[in-house]
C-alpha cells in the first residue's frame, strides 16, 4: 500500500500542474484582445494624442514628457505598424508584432499599458524603440 501512495501523489501533482498550464494558457488567450487593442490604438495616428498618452505605462509617460508635453511628443510620432502578425503574453508582460514594428506592454492596475513602441529588431542586440521608458 505504501508504494501506491507516491504514485497517487505524483498523479495528483501532474493533474494540478496540467490544470495550471491550461489555466495560464487560458488567461493569456483571454488577455490577447485587450493587449492587441491597446497596442493597435497606440500605433494608430487617428487616435487622439491624449488617448495615446493615457495608454502609456507610468515610466514611459515620464520619459515622453522629459522635453515637453506627452501630447506634443505623441503628435510627432510616425509609426508604420500595419497588420498585427503575432501577440505574445508572458504573465504581466506582452509583445505585439506588427508588419512594420513591435510594441511592448505591461499589465498595470489600470490595465495593459505601452512600455515601448515603434521598436525594430536589431539582430542579436536589443530592440531600438522610438518610444520607451527610462
Amino acid at each position: 500500500m505504501t508504494s501506491a501512495a507516491p504514485t497517487t501523489v505524483r498523479r495528483r501533482a501532474l493533474a494540478i500542474a496540467g490544470g495550471a498550464v491550461v489555466l495560464l494558457t487560458g488567461c493569456s488567450a483571454a488577455q490577447q484582445p485587450e493587449v492587441e487593442d491597446v497596442a493597435t490604438a497606440f500605433e494608430d495616428p487617428a487616435t487622439e494624442a491624449e488617448a495615446r498618452c493615457a495608454l502609456l505605462a507610468p515610466k514611459t509617460l515620464v520619459a515622453m514628457e522629459k522635453d515637453g508635453s506627452c501630447t506634443e511628443a505623441v503628435g510627432q510620432l510616425s509609426f508604420d505598424g500595419g497588420e498585427v502578425i503575432a501577440v505574445e503574453i508572458w504573465g504581466g508582460e506582452a509583445q505585439v508584432r506588427f508588419d512594420g514594428d513591435t510594441v511592448f506592454l505591461t499589465e498595470t492596475s489600470a490595465g495593459w499599458r505601452v512600455v515601448a513602441a515603434g521598436c525594430q529588431a536589431q539582430g542579436d542586440a536589443p530592440y531600438d524603440c522610438e518610444v520607451e521608458g527610462a
